[in-house]
């Protein structure tokens, strides 16, 4: 049986391990993507921040720190909501569970920063949120978001006896939609967009493309040449950074 979306989170088993995984040197969370949505995001001073898909709220505890006038995260998984919380406790963040698929619920025009680490590919349809991001957001605000990389989301895997992928197998890159993977030992649904589907999501949701990014590797992110190396081969994320208009 396939996971969709934040229920895939509230299996016990896969949330050990994916706390297990967040926990490990050098993850790819930690060397390639967090630099690049720090050098998207850049200041936070006195931000009114939205977070879409907060996971375990870490994230929200360093913007606060960083000087974010405020936080509130917003995730569709019971056991994320959890962590979370505990992760805010003494700070003034908050969050609440709620479903991304089905849009989202916001006061207009009360965000100037919103952001999502690694959770629209989970969405089947994005543009209902996109448009609740635009509509929520202060005129100027601004989107920042990563995702799992169009050459991911279509690729077969091929892997070595140590478990490693060794090869991607670009398929079927012009059919978006639904695709299960296997990952933290159960499988999971993701949808497939290409590059032009998500710059034209965002543009098509009313926003002005800022920025567009890819993980390449930044060698000072890596104590492991070898891992280096490896993340050099192919891009894991994709980052789109755009504007709301004035």
């Amino acid at each position: 049986m396939s996971h969709d979306g934040p229920n895939f989170y509230d299996d016990a088993g896969v949330f050990e391990r994916y706390i297990k995984l967040r926990a490990r040197s050098e993850s790819a969370n930690d060397t390639l993507e967090a630099p690049v949505m720090a050098e998207l995001i850049g200041p936070v001073d006195g931000l009114d921040v939205l977070d879409l898909g907060c996971g375990d709220g870490l994230y929200g505890r360093q913007l606060l720190a960083a000087g974010a006038g405020s936080y509130l995260g917003i995730d569709g998984s019971a056991n994320m909501v959890r962590a979370a919380e505990s992760s805010l406790a003494g700070t003034a963040g908050r969050v609440r569970q709620g479903d991304l698929a089905h849009g989202l619920q916001a006061a207009p025009a009360s965000f100037d920063l919103a952001i999502s680490r690694l959770a629209f590919h989970y969405l089947a349809d994005v543009g209902p949120l996109l448009r609740g991001i635009h509509a929520a957001l202060r005129p100027g605000g601004r989107l920042v978001f990563s995702t799992e990389h169009p050459v991911i989301t279509c690729s077969n895997k091929a892997l070595a006896d140590d478990g490693l992928r060794q090869d991607w197998i670009v398929d079927d890159y012009f059919v978006p939609g639904r695709r299960v993977v296997s990952w933290l030992g159960a499988d999971v649904v993701m949808h497939h967009r290409t590059l032009e589907d998500w710059f034209a999501a965002v543009q098509g949701a009313g926003f002005a493309v800022t920025a567009l990014r890819e993980s390449k590797p930044q060698r000072e992110h890596f104590a492991d040449a070898a891992l280096f190396e490896r993340r050099s081969r192919i891009p894991l994320f994709l980052f789109i950074a755009a504007t709301k208009p004035r």
